[in-house]
């Protein structure tokens, strides 16, 4: 897949092509709507198929970083590699980009920049200042450049719309099980290995601490895991997202401790998969109550594994 960062860096050969745009943060089952059909046009239109999207996502800007995300650039580029899409343009969403009106952003992005001949949108899709732009104003626009829009039904799953707000809200209270039937996968975060302050590791929990890259995710707590991306071998648990308040801690953080594996990860790149929550996040009044409580945790997650082996 060709990743292009930035309108400055489309090139010549980037004119021409079928596309979609939106921020796509989770790749749930409505984006791979989307995604399906944008793969039909590309073979119809014969182009290449094209997402825009953008870094940071535009409620993340507006909010100040408080906005939770599902995924992260890389995996979401990896997940839209994965079904088959040809081409992303990242744009960073800045002060400039959020008050371009509908049209420049039409005749600017669209037509001058990639050359677009077919466009395949969202439902709820809005663009430009104000959020003024929708699918009237595209298609209009398209008969005055040469282009065709298309727009999308909605995307249903137990009556409900399917949305990365939906998937948000269901891991935000525990329902790992919707969010799976959103997302069309188990929810998972990846990263890569660094070094901590080794204290699981002084009391007998190693963890393998994975950099979050300043995503704020909207889960919190303890978590019975899958970690992918060791040998191609799958690795159960446990897993601890949050600030660690215990011990005073600032920075949210991921944290697993791998079941029965204890050789040197530092610098991989690992696929965390949540499977079940196990408690939520809470300060102790020491140390000691700390150690203990992640022991139990630690049992609670091999029952868990044990009862998932025992009925299949």
């Amino acid at each position: 897949m060709d990743f292009i960062r930035g309108q400055h860096n489309i090139r010549s050969r980037h004119r021409g092509c079928v596309a979609s745009i939106g921020n796509y943060d989770g790749v749930h089952l409505g984006h791979q709507t989307i995604v399906r059909q944008l793969l039909r046009s590309r073979d119809k239109f014969a182009l290449p198929a094209l997402i825009v999207t953008f870094e940071p996502h535009p409620q993340e800007y507006f909010r100040r970083g408080e906005q939770t995300r599902l995924t992260s650039l890389r995996a979401k580029l990896e997940l839209l590699d994965k079904h088959g899409i040809d081409r992303v343009l990242c744009l960073r969403f800045n002060t400039r980009l959020a008050n371009m009106s509908p049209e420049n952003f039409i005749q600017d992005l669209l037509v001058s920049g990639l050359g677009v001949k077919h466009l395949v949108i969202g439902d709820d899709f809005r663009f430009g200042r104000a959020r003024a732009g929708d699918f009237d104003v595209l298609r209009r626009s398209g008969k005055r450049h040469g282009f065709s829009v298309e727009n999308t039904e909605t995307f249903l799953v137990n009556g409900e719309r399917v949305s990365s707000s939906r998937v948000r809200q269901a891991l935000e209270l525990d329902q790992l099980d919707l969010a799976q039937k959103l997302l069309g996968r188990t929810y998972s975060i990846s990263g890569r290995v660094g070094h901590g302050e080794k204290r699981g590791r002084k009391w007998g929990f190693p963890t393998a601490n994975i950099d979050l890259q300043r995503q704020n995710t909207p889960l919190n707590g303890i978590y019975a895991v899958e970690v992918s991306g060791l040998d191609d071998v799958s690795v159960p648990g446990v897993a601890y997202i949050g600030r660690r308040p215990t011990l005073n801690g600032i920075r949210r953080l991921l944290e697993v401790h791998l079941m029965g594996f204890e050789q040197d990860i530092y610098g991989k790149r690992l696929v965390v998969h949540f499977l079940k929550k196990i408690r939520s996040d809470e300060k102790f009044d020491n140390q000691d109550d700390l150690k203990a409580q992640i022991a139990r945790d630690k049992t609670e997650a091999e029952l868990y594994f044990e009862r998932q082996r025992q009925s299949n």
